[in-house]
């Protein structure tokens, strides 16, 4: 049998697959120019620690991706997704969806741009969690 979603899932759905639709629709375009691509495998642990007197631990996340990246001239960048384990301290094991994508541009030979968006659902896609890094890098 199966639920039917809240509202808020609903929404999520709907936009999710504007934003999956749009991202295939960009990762194509980059992919069909004159490039190198490729997939890849990625897991990544992150654990997070809080405190203002000595630091406790809060729970770690474990990101399960599959992706592909690429270099177009000057340019390279990554679209990679999948399960993510959340397991907070002290609480219950849960699986969510996460996902990134991101890039960097070379401005000179020494000095470039780089910027990532993720994204991971939160309480079986009740809402998700999204975050922005952007940075330069300067080799010296």
């Amino acid at each position: 049998m199966c639920a039917s979603l809240t509202p808020a899932q609903a929404y999520l759905m709907k936009n999710l697959s504007i934003l999956a639709g749009s991202s295939l629709l960009a990762a194509s375009a980059v992919i069909a120019s004159p490039a190198q691509a490729g997939p890849y495998f990625n897991t990544e642990l992150n654990s997070g620690f809080s405190g203002f007197d000595g630091l406790e631990y809060v729970g770690s996340v474990v990101d399960v991706h599959l992706g592909v990246e690429g270099v177009n001239g000057d340019a390279s960048w990554y679209l990679q997704a999948g399960p993510a384990i959340v397991a907070p301290d002290g609480g219950d094991t849960d699986v969510e969806l996460s996902g990134k994508f991101g890039g960097a541009v070379a401005v000179t030979d020494r000095f470039s741009l780089y910027g990532e968006v993720s994204g991971m659902s939160a309480e079986k896609l009740e809402y998700v969690n999204a975050g922005l890094k952007a940075g330069i890098k300067y080799a010296l």
